[in-house]
């Protein structure tokens, strides 16, 4: 594999195309802010969602999708969950069969609630049928972009696509584990969003490690129904794509959506909050489509519920934990 196409330029789009580079012989970064493109090709830095990680001399920065994806052999996608059907359908044209797909974005598309993967299927299944892998695990883009270690996961269903990612992908810095559980993997990294809103919404509340122990356990058990009831396996949920990523979102400064329902727990409106973010936390969709989905599911998911009545129907932190702990009692 010589030739990547990383699609999205935001912090994790920006941060991979720099730790890959190395690994292949020409890596175009698409970026959606023509203007944005034009200082990241000239200054090799991203002073909008990543300033003060470089871009080395082999990465093109590109506003042109089709120029993107000339004569790419993998294409990663690293854009926000909302925008990817737009962006697949816009690539339709530009792509072809011998095509490796890779979704590296986290989130549940809302209204036909499909994972990144069903949803690169949707679009590029209308030419032909795509052969599809999805990244995930335990990473802050920052940290990968100063080649700090890192490990984490791509899932297919086909073992041959994972195996080749794997090896393109795999570096002194970054470190890949194949899997075969592409919905386990998919359902832990959009849903672990939703638990590290309340990881913050507890940090903002005051409270301490006894509370986020429980927190990240209890959210573990409620992303590892999900996944079960969306065909994934449980033991995929205790590794890096479940256990990994969500111990990472819900105790790390770094993580957007943590830092968002910290504030939530501080008192501050969502809308206010998300006026002043240049970033996207993907946890804030994500939660409205995980909750309809576990309607759909029939799939019991309390801190879910909770943190979409804080989102969206206004509850005070303090009356939604409240809630959760008198809940009626069970076994674990």
């Amino acid at each position: 594999m010589k030739r990547l196409a990383v699609i999205g330029g935001g912090s994790w789009g920006t941060a991979l195309a720099s730790v890959l580079a190395p690994r292949f012989e020409q890596v175009r970064l698409w970026v959606y802010e023509r203007d944005l493109a034009e200082r990241m090709q000239a200054t090799r830095e991203n002073d909008l969602f990543l300033p003060g990680a470089t871009l080395g001399p082999s990465v093109e920065v590109t506003s042109s999708l089709p120029r993107a994806v000339e004569d790419a052999e993998i294409v990663l996608g690293v854009m926000p969950s909302h925008h990817a059907r737009r962006v697949y359908d816009d690539l339709l044209p530009h792509l072809d069969e011998n095509m490796l797909f890779v979704s590296a974005t986290k989130g549940i598309e809302n209204g036909t609630l499909l994972r990144m993967s069903q949803v690169i299927n949707d679009v590029v299944g209308n030419r032909f049928p795509p052969r599809v892998g999805v990244l995930s695990g335990p990473t802050f883009a920052k940290e990968v972009a100063r080649g700090e270690p890192a490990a984490i996961v791509i899932a297919s269903h086909d073992i041959s696509l994972a195996r080749a990612v794997q090896s393109a992908f795999s570096g002194p810095s970054l470190r890949l584990y194949t899997n075969t559980d592409p919905v386990g993997v998919e359902v832990g990294a959009s849903v672990k969003n939703v638990i590290a809103i309340a990881a913050g919404v507890c940090a903002g509340l005051g409270l301490g490690a006894n509370t986020m122990a429980a927190l990240i356990t209890r959210g573990l058990a409620e992303i590892s129904r999900m996944a079960i009831a969306a065909g994934g396996q449980a033991r995929t949920l205790a590794g890096l794509a479940g256990l990994g990523d969500l111990v990472l979102t819900c105790n790390g400064d770094l993580s957007r959506n943590r830092s968002v329902g910290y504030q939530l727990g501080q008192g501050r409106k969502l809308s206010e909050i998300l006026a002043g973010m240049r970033m996207i936390a993907e946890g804030v969709q994500t939660t409205y489509a995980a909750q309809e989905l576990s309607g759909r599911l029939s799939v019991e998911m309390p801190i879910t519920r909770q943190v979409y009545a804080i989102l969206r129907e206004g509850r005070d932190p303090r009356e939604a934990l409240r809630e959760l702990m008198e809940r009626s009692l069970k076994e674990e």
